[in-house]
């Protein structure tokens, strides 16, 4: 078995995570200017410091929208396949979605289905 494939699939995957990292760093703007440190969108100024603690529940419903992605990424190939997967594929569904359970009762926990 020849794993020149595999390391090529790595390699690309590398570049592109160190193009990922480093290019934002070449595009950003290196000076900021009164235009650029004006408030936008939530009206607060982006310079001052923070007064406390970012509340938590914003951080939860986005995990909450990532879990569903996932979800979705991975039931819908099972979905298509699932009468040749058999009972082993309905049983490591079963499994994948009792790790997601997990993701969806921590941000329960957290408050983060709760909408005031």
């Amino acid at each position: 078995m020849t794993y020149a494939p595999m390391l090529m699939v790595f390699a690309f995957a590398a570049l592109v995570a160190g193009a990922l990292l480093f290019l934002p760093k070449l595009a950003a703007p290196r000076r900021l200017t009164p235009v650029k440190a004006e408030p936008f969108e939530c009206g607060k100024d982006p310079m001052e410091i923070s007064e406390g603690r970012f509340a938590i529940k914003f951080s939860t419903v986005a995990i909450f929208f990532i879990l569903i992605d996932i979800e979705l990424l991975f039931v819908w190939p099972w979905a298509m396949l699932y009468r040749r997967l058999g009972w082993f594929g309905f049983a490591e569904m079963l499994v994948f979605l009792g790790i997601l359970m997990l993701g969806f009762f921590y941000i329960w926990r957290k408050g983060g289905l709760e909408w005031e």
